[in-house]
Order: C-alpha cells, then structure tokens, then sequence
C-alpha cells in the first residue's frame, strides 16, 4: 500500500466549510475505482486548525496516476484557498497494519 499524509493549518473560521468541501470532493473507494483504498481526516488536539489527512492508495502506481489527474491539481488548489501558509507532504509506503479496518471499528463504538 502507498499513500501520502498532508498537514496544513485551516484559516480561523473556515474549518467547517473545508470540511464540507473534502466531502463533496472525495468519493468512496468504491465510487473511485482508480486504486484509493481510504482517506482519512484528523484535527491535531494541541492546534485545533491544524489538519492531517492520510491517503492510502492500493499501490504507487494507483497514487501516481491520481496524483497526475487535472481534476486532482483543480481540487487541491479550492483546497489551497482554506490553508494558512503552505501545506506538508510526506509520500510513504505502509509496511504493516494491525487491527480493524476503520468503518468496522467506528462502527462497534455506535
């Protein structure tokens, strides 16, 4: 599995209307079909507007190939108008995972 983690600090006021934007602009895996296996996002406790979001794609050729989509680039840049400075990529490959998928484990806490 590859994938990528961004960290960003949200503009004050705005953290509600980049929500709402990363859930009209990213699909399910299932919708997306191109290789996206999950896509996570996080509000660090210690700065509130600082946000993590981590990509997990099937392979690096899957993440390449979004990475080059035009819509890719168009979605990034509305993203881009809610960030306080520039953002932080780190590009990785997962070696291990241990424990529940997400949706099961959110959804035993219901």
């Amino acid at each position: 599995m590859y994938g990528t983690i961004m960290r960003a600090r949200i503009k004050k006021g705005e953290k509600d209307d980049f929500v709402a934007l990363l859930r009209r602009q990213v699909p399910t895996a299932e919708d997306y079909g191109q290789g996206l296996h999950s896509f996570e996002l996080a509000w660090e406790d210690a700065d509130p507007d600082r946000v993590l979001i981590v990509v997990h794609f099937r392979d690096k050729q899957s993440y390449l190939a979004n990475a080059n989509r035009a819509e890719t680039d168009e979605q990034f840049r509305e993203q881009q108008k809610h960030f306080d400075g520039d953002a932080e990529w780190i590009d990785l490959n997962f070696a291990e995972y241990v424990g529940k998928p997400l949706t099961e484990a959110v959804s035993s806490q219901a």
